[in-house]
């Protein structure tokens, strides 16, 4: 077969012969791969959108208590970062998979821009190391925290800023038109790849088709993300822009059960079991949780008059630059050296030791099912990901309710719906544990033994947001 000579863009090359399909999914995953040059413009209108809401409040005055996001800038984007982007991005994942990664998201557009106009060069080794994900996370939260990153733009302009400098000088040394930073070191890169199995959208790959398409003249797809097509058997890495849709004849976008990929395509990993377990369920829930915990007062007054009975002052000074911890005195709002360190102590040492927790319980859980190997567990700890994903939009949607309530917007419904979220999400994961360990196989009893331990993990993970919405 000779190479395509059709009129149409290069990634419908060898597509064109196929019947016309009927379904509504393959065909608008057509439509993307057709108007990828529209979707790139819509790209460029988010990229200058981010940069406004980023670069013009970091330059102006604080805004005063009275300002409204209809007539302060700096409160309108604040707004815009953590009251609505970033709570609902992390909700788009699970109903559309990666479509914001692959249709919006401003780091991953300039990644790529600056890619294909960067060096080329090959991606080393310490990039593709697999524990990025979550010691980005890690890091990003707890730096956030200690900057007050959703209080303040000048530290949203050092996060978010600083991520998207990391993403175009990943995009120029390393890859060609590939979205290098996106796939290895993105903070929130394990976050997303992990609600994204929940998806009810995937690019389904036909084997037998793309076997037989082998031999012709094929004109190669460029994969920003780096995903093995012929292998893509999940929503994990794709980044949904449909510049594959009709590849080979093999490719479509397909509806398919939300559980899909957890139950019968995901694998055991260490890394990602810690990113759910110690990450999503733990370090984020210290992150929110710290402001709010009469037990940190208590401790940070205790320690303060430890130390003044000992003349020792400097942990008390808060004059630390803005840029390493909060520093506002002009809004009364600085924190101290001891503040740093007990906001860290808080949530570094207490989101291990949940984290640690959690996969005692799913260890015990694991060796009363039959079929026991030495990663057997991180399999189970997959079915976690509606809880630890709920955990963290419910703990972003706090700053949203703080903004609404600002704005003069009555929330007496946030309580009744996050405990109808938080129900819904642990049960989920719940059944989704069971499915699990129904494919481990053995007796009845033997799955409802391990259905005790790993109800408890989950029962701690929910009585974190009890205490922090209910009991605190």
């Amino acid at each position: 077969m000779s190479a395509c000579q059709h009129d149409t863009p290069a990634m419908a090359c060898c597509g064109a012969s196929r019947p016309v399909r009927q379904r509504f999914p393959a065909r608008f995953g057509d439509v993307l791969r057709d108007h990828a040059h529209w979707l790139r413009r819509l790209q460029w209108l988010v990229v200058l959108v981010y940069l406004a809401l980023l670069v013009i409040p970091a330059i102006l005055p604080l805004p005063p208590d009275s300002a409204r996001a209809f007539d302060h800038v700096t409160v309108a984007a604040q707004f815009m970062f953590w009251g609505i982007w970033w709570p609902f991005v992390l909700l788009s994942m699970v109903l559309m998979g990666r479509a914001w990664c692959g249709w919006l998201c401003p780091e991953g557009m300039l990644a790529e821009w600056s890619s294909e106009r960067g060096r080329g060069g090959a991606i080393p080794r310490w990039i593709r190391w697999e524990g990025w994900p979550f010691l980005a996370f890690v890091l990003t939260t707890l730096y956030g925290q200690l900057v007050s990153v959703y209080q303040y733009p000048k530290a949203a302009l050092l996060v978010l800023g600083g991520s998207t400098v990391a993403a175009m000088l990943a995009g120029y040394w390393y890859g060609r038109n590939k979205r290098v930073w996106c796939r290895y070191l993105c903070p929130v890169n394990g976050v997303f790849h992990l609600l994204a199995k929940l998806a009810p959208w995937h690019y389904r790959v036909d084997s037998e088709a793309w076997r037989k398409s082998k031999g012709q003249v094929i004109i190669p797809i460029n994969c920003a993300p780096l995903v093995p097509l012929a292998q893509m058997k999940g929503a994990a890495q794709c980044h949904m822009c449909g510049r594959c849709s009709g590849y080979r004849d093999a490719i479509e976008l397909a509806v398919r059960s939300p559980e899909n990929e957890i139950v019968h395509v995901a694998h055991g990993d260490k890394w990602q079991a810690r990113l759910i377990l110690t990450g999503m369920m733990g370090i984020a829930v210290g992150a929110f949780q710290w402001s709010a915990s009469p037990h940190l007062v208590s401790i940070k007054q205790a320690l303060a008059a430890w130390l003044i009975e000992r003349d020792v002052y400097w942990p008390l000074d808060d004059s630390a630059p803005w840029w390493l911890l909060t520093h506002y005195p002009e809004l009364n709002d600085s924190f101290s050296w001891l503040d740093g360190a007990l906001i860290a102590a808080y949530i570094l040492g207490g989101g291990m030791l949940l984290g640690l927790a959690y996969a005692i319980l799913l260890r015990i859980a694991d060796a009363c099912l039959p079929g026991k190997t030495a990663g057997s567990w991180t399999v189970l700890a997959q079915s976690f990901i509606p809880a630890a994903g709920c955990g963290v939009f419910l703990g972003l949607s706090m700053t949203t309710l703080t903004l609404l309530r600002h704005e003069g917007v009555s929330t007496g419904w946030a309580g009744p719906a996050r405990a109808i979220l938080l129900a819904v999400a642990l049960l989920w994961s719940l059944r989704l544990f069971w499915r699990l360990a129904a494919r481990r196989g053995g007796v009845l009893a033997r799955r409802l033994l391990a259905l005790l331990p790993a109800a408890a993990a989950l029962a701690l993970f929910g009585w974190q947001w009890v205490l922090l919405f209910w009991r605190w």
